[in-house]
Formats: C-alpha cells, structure tokens, sequence
C-alpha cells in the first residue's frame, strides 16, 4: 500500500476501504440525554482526505521516532441537509508502537486512514442519535476488523480511537447542527454539566521536552514565561539504558532550570511533569528513576508522572510518593475505576486522541471522585488544539495550580506551522497566544468555543466537488 503522495482523495471503492461491517448489538446509553426527544440523524454522504505534515526533526516517543504526521479531514452530510467537518491527527507510534515497527511511517498512517473509512462506511448504514452512543456501538466491530487489516490480535485499542478522532469530531458537529446547539457546554447532557460546569481565566501549557531537544531551547522557554516543562521520559534502549537516558537528561535539563523563578505559582518555582508513555516495567525501576530526582534536588518540582507503566502492570501506585496519572491505560469507564483503585491520583485526557467521546466519559468519572484531570497533546494542528482547550478551560483547574493545564507543542515540532496556524477560523484571536505560559480564555473564548463550531474555509475546499 504505497501512499506517498501529499494529499489524496479517499475513493470509496479503493483499496484502502476493507468491506463493510454489520453493527450488532447495543449498550445502555452513556448520553441519557434530557431533551425530550433525540433527533435522528442518517448519513446521505461521507468522503475523506489527508495532508501530511513533515517535523523539524523527528520526535521522539514510546522509544520510537516520527518523522511526519498525516492531518486527517472527514466530511459528513446529513439526509436534511446538514454537513459537517472533523478533523484528526493520526499518530502511529502512540496508537501502536508494534503497528510502527512493522511497517514504513506512510503505510502504517495508510492503516489507519483506511480504519477512518471503514468508520465512515459503518455509519453511513445506521440510524445515529448521539456521538457517544454511535461510538459506543461502532468500536468493536472496528477492533475486531482492525485486527485482521494489520494482523495483530493483540492490537492497541488506542490505534482504533486515534483513527476515529475525526469521524467522532464530524459527528459532533452534525450533531450540534441537528440539534441547533451553539457551544461546547451545549453539547452534553445534564448528568455531563457538572463535568464540563468551569470557565477557567488561564490555562497553563505543558512546555514539552523532546529526546533531543537542545538545552538552549529549553533556556529559551523558560525566558519566555514557560513554568510547566514536560519531559519525555523511556528513552530508546533496553529498560536499563533507557533508565540511565532518562536520569542523565533529568540532570541535565534540572541544572538549568532549578534557579528559574515565575509569577504563575504560588510558590514562584517551576514544576515539571514526567510523561514515560507506558515504557516502564516495574515500580522499582520507576523508584529509582525519582531517587535520582530526590538526590538531584529535583524531586521537589515533580508535580505528577504520566502513564509510566507498561499496561500489563498493575502494581499499586498509591505509595510512590508523587501524583501519578493515567493515560493511555485508559480505554473504558471500567479502565478508569480500575486505575483510581490502583492508586492513580489523576487523569491524563486525550479528546485528540481517543475522541471527545470517550474523553466526556473518563472525565466524568474523574469529576465524580474527585480525581484532577489535564489535557495532553498528540502534537496535533492549530484547530485540533482548541478542542483540547475546550476541555481544559471547562474541567476543574488543578489543585497545585488553580489554573487548567494543558500540553501543545505543534508550534516547536512542525515545519510549516505558520501556514498550518492560518486554517484556523479565528486565526490570530488572542486566545489562540500564548502569553507567559498560558492561554487566557475570555469571554471571547467560550462565546465562540474557540471557533471549533466554524468551518475552516480551508478544508471545506477539500469537499467541493
């Protein structure tokens, strides 16, 4: 499956599309929702296309390295006439690594675009309600047609989520157009109000540090205002090498920033987040990953540590002795409880990632058990960015900060960002600044919902035909 081309039309009878799948069976609905009565809605029409987007350098991740990430455009049109466009940023290496071993970059993300279409087909045979419950219906036949197209039983559901981002971010759009709703608190229902029920003024930007991010860089963040800094831990290399990696680059980084002072906290320090991407295997490996810090001087600055363990782990967290957060362990609502009883103390959500769907559904939980919650990124594309701010500027703000906080690094990853940025509708809106390390969110902002219910001109070209 050689795609190797900047941007190609998705062609319903092509080869990227496997057949049909017959949707059986049902849920409890997830959505409940108080209107009195939901609309249904059929699909008259969909169609696809991508972009592919090339790095600085590569970036590093899960022990891998990406090289270029596909910007995924789907388009749904409803029986009445309603259209809508969703958008999504495929990421291989963080839905599978295995998936990314074995095969090249581009056909790997030719994988995942063809689950995209294949969610696509799903839908155009059935009568839809809601986002949540659609999703809820279309994930495992997905999976189960996902395993046969790349071969692998033991596939990561997180590579089905991914490649359903778009279709999920289009349904919610036609959804909101059906149902004449206006903003992103409109979208959920009332047992989901109290979730989504904050408006917060700032939003605090995890400043991520890359593998081989160079140290003036990291000087350079700081000078302009960063305060959280995110460090990719899990380096390549057997756990023993990887450990060494991880510890030196801690050293490193932690010389530079230790005297750094800032206005954003109450304490004035700088706080830095750890983020293993599941690379891990033991808690005793980990212990001696945050000896280090301790012994460094670092350890005090540690805020929390995401998704350090490999998913086949179920050591207790509780005892650690720093926050410790789930990622992308978490695939149910039965994941997240699971978590909360092995001790993890906050949740990483990925409404980029693993759709806003799911994300509404973990961010529940968390909310009803008193669980912090941040929002990570996937080095997704200016657009994609303020549906992550949606969900941080609506979720309670984290306890040590008083703030959302959220992570974006598609501005220091992708070479064309400039251009990227100007397909956004509200471009240049002064919500989309960063400004001493955060977003401020006014008014403006949650009018709007960050612009995320206005087409962008530019991919609306993708579908005039």
């Amino acid at each position: 499956m050689n795609l190797i081309m900047n941007r190609r039309k998705f062609i319903k009878s092509s080869a990227l599309v496997y057949g049909f799948i017959n949707v059986v069976g049902h849920k409890e609905s997830f959505f409940e929702t108080d209107m009195e009565e939901e609309i249904e809605i059929r699909i008259r029409k969909f169609d696809s296309d991508f972009e592919r987007e090339k790095l600085r350098i590569p970036l590093g991740l899960k022990g891998g390295y990406l090289t270029e990430l596909w910007q995924v455009a789907v388009m749904l049109s409803s029986e009445t006439g309603m259209h809508s466009i969703g958008l999504g940023t495929q990421s291989v290496l963080y839905g599978d690594p295995n998936i990314f071993e074995e095969h090249t970059e581009a056909n790997g993300n030719a994988i995942m675009f063809a689950l995209t279409n294949q969610a696509l087909a799903i839908l155009s045979k059935m009568k839809i309600t809601n986002p949540m419950d659609t999703l809820e219906l279309i994930i495992p036949e997905l999976y189960h047609k996902a395993k046969q197209i790349t071969n692998r039983s033991d596939l990561n559901i997180n590579f089905v989520y991914n490649a359903c981002v778009s279709v999920d971010n289009a349904l919610w759009m036609l959804y909101a157009k059906e149902n004449k709703l206006s903003t992103f608190y409109d979208l959920f229902p009332e047992k989901y109000k109290d979730t989504f029920s904050y408006k917060n003024q700032k939003v605090a930007i995890m400043y991520q540090i890359p593998y081989d991010m160079k140290i003036e860089d990291i000087e350079k963040a700081a000078d302009n205002g960063y305060f959280i800094f995110k460090f990719k831990t899990g380096a390549p290399g057997s756990q023993e090498e990887m450990l060494v990696k991880d510890c030196k680059r801690l050293t490193e980084v932690h010389n530079v920033l230790k005297g750094v002072r800032t206005s954003q906290t109450l304490n004035g320090k700088v706080y830095y987040t750890m983020d293993a991407n599941a690379r891990y295997d033991t808690k005793e490996r980990l212990n001696r990953y945050l000896d280090h810090a301790k012994k460094i001087g670092a350890f005090e600055h540690i805020l929390l540590y995401e998704e350090p363990f490999v998913e086949s782990n179920n050591e207790d967290v509780s005892d650690i002795g720093v926050m410790i957060a789930a990622d992308e362990s978490i695939h149910t609502v039965e994941d997240a409880m699971r978590k909360i009883k092995l001790g993890y103390s906050a949740f990483v959500l990925k409404g980029i990632a693993k759709t806003l769907s799911l994300t509404a559904q973990i961010a529940k939980v968390a909310n009803d058990h008193g669980i912090p919650c941040l929002c990570a990124d996937l080095t997704v594309n200016p657009i994609l960015i303020d549906w992550n701010k949606n969900i941080a500027g609506s979720i309670a703000p984290f306890p040590q900060l008083g703030m959302g906080m959220m992570e974006t690094n598609g501005d220091m990853n992708y070479i064309n960002w400039d251009d990227m940025f100007g397909k956004h509708p509200m471009s240049g809106a002064e919500w989309t600044k960063v400004k001493q390390g955060v977003f401020e969110l006014d008014d403006d902002f949650y009018a709007s919902s960050g612009g995320i219910f206005d087409t962008s001109s530019y991919y609306q070209q993708f579908f005039k035909k």
